[in-house]
């Protein structure tokens, strides 16, 4: 099929056509023409849309669903229309269901249920045997059946020499190894960040120590056994300043930051509600200071919506005893271009690379892998948004800018109705 773009601010900093308004002429899947004016033909499907703005394919590095195993809270079916109406192409799937993906036929599984969406999936898998940090799981295996990096979920690498044999056996087949940023034993019971706050609040912090610890140990492993580490949903301004130094350092480390530690402070903790029970934790204004200037730098590779539904029944309970986790696909981008310049953010949203996924940039002859966009709208995020089945979401009734009408990707188009 043919479909046809019309009036559209090209927002690709390695296209030609960067923030020019052009017609954009997609036919079976690929970019056969971009021109200040393309004729409408009989057969063009027309997408014209207040204020388009078209970039390639954003890409989200932290998403759980449910399936398999906690389908009440999201399936993969509904997650993945979700991602394509936020305005994602492409995300890594966390190993966070049950039972977790640690072999190549849970990889399988999860492929096999996404190949026919807007939204390519691609499956982490767990970096240990039941993400229970004892022995490595089947890594090339699964590697070899598309798992894009390995990760137990939210859990740190407790063993220091398990770390190391995992980044010098990836070194293989190039794989990354995804390190969550938590020394637990320095705060056992810690809920929320360690500051006024909890104190006033009476709730155990984390302290931002228990962060910089973990990944000073694991920049020292990187350093001496090589390989390639990731370290997800960093919130510090500790940890920026350790991660900006080993890069400058020459090691292969990348990171992220989710889109809500952008935006939130701990002082939300005040209301008790527990869509702000979070980890990592929200933070300080000057860890968010910290965080968004490591994004403008590159410090920090990429941002995520670090999206987790969790069902009403682990959600709704006191404050000590609610499951961690928020959802943030739907109100992702609008978080994010609240705290960044367009470029910046959208340059936050396109780093698929890092994770060895082709992009395919805004040019004739590409691929088409694009997200539509309206980066001006302002509004406030509502339960009406909501597309996911769980409603934990920590960014309600927040004011936004910017929104997401859809993607093209996989010759097929997913648009929202805003």
């Amino acid at each position: 099929m043919e479909y046809l773009i019309k009036n559209a601010i090209i927002v690709d900093a390695k296209s030609d056509h960067h923030l020019q308004k052009r017609d954009i002429l997609i036919e079976n899947g690929i970019i056969t023409n971009i021109d200040s004016t393309i004729k409408v033909s009989d057969k063009s499907k027309v997408i014209e849309l207040v204020n388009l703005h078209v970039s390639a394919g954003w890409f989200d590095s932290s998403i759980s669903f449910g399936e398999p195993g906690f389908e009440e809270r999201e399936t993969i079916a509904n997650g993945l229309k979700t991602a394509a109406y936020s305005g994602f192409t492409d995300i890594i799937l966390n190993t966070n269901t049950n039972p977790v993906p640690d072999n190549k036929g849970a990889i399988r599984f999860i492929k096999s249920n996404g190949d026919k969406a807007a939204t390519s999936i691609h499956p982490a898998g767990t970096f240990t045997q039941s993400a229970d940090g004892e022995h490595l799981a089947e890594l090339f295996d699964m590697s070899q059946d598309g798992a894009v990096s390995f990760y137990d979920y939210k859990k740190p690498i407790k063993n220091p020499n398990l770390l190391k044999i995992g980044l010098q056996y990836t070194q293989r087949f190039d794989a990354i190894v995804q390190s969550f940023p938590l020394e637990a034993s320095i705060s056992p019971k810690g809920i929320v960040n360690e500051h006024i706050n909890s104190t006033q609040l009476g709730l155990k912090g984390v302290p931002s120590l228990s962060e910089t610890l973990q990944i000073s140990r694991d920049l020292a492993i990187l350093e001496y056994s090589g390989g390639r580490l990731h370290i997800p949903t960093i919130s510090t301004s500790k940890s920026v300043a350790l991660i900006r130094d080993a890069k400058k350092n020459g090691l292969n480390v990348t990171c992220s930051v989710a889109a809500h530690n952008l935006y939130l402070t701990d002082d939300e903790l005040h209301s008790f509600d527990t869509s702000y029970k979070l980890t990592p934790p929200l933070r300080t204004k000057e860890d968010i200071k910290a965080l968004i200037k490591g994004v403008k730098d590159g410090t920090i590779d990429m941002v995520t919506s670090d999206h987790n539904p969790i069902d009403v029944e682990n959600k709704n309970l006191e404050f000590d005893h609610a499951s961690y986790g928020s959802i943030g696909l739907e109100s992702c981008f609008g978080t994010i271009l609240s705290k960044l310049d367009l470029e910046t953010a959208i340059n936050a949203l396109t780093k698929q690379s890092q994770f060895n996924l082709k992009s395919s940039g805004v040019e004739k002859g590409s691929i088409a892998s694009l997200t539509l966009f309206n980066p001006s709208i302002e509004w406030t995020f509502s339960t009406s948004d909501i597309l996911s089945t769980s409603h934990n979401a920590a960014m309600l009734g927040k004011k936004l800018t910017g929104r997401a009408y859809g993607i093209f990707n996989n010759k097929k188009l997913a648009l929202h109705k805003l």
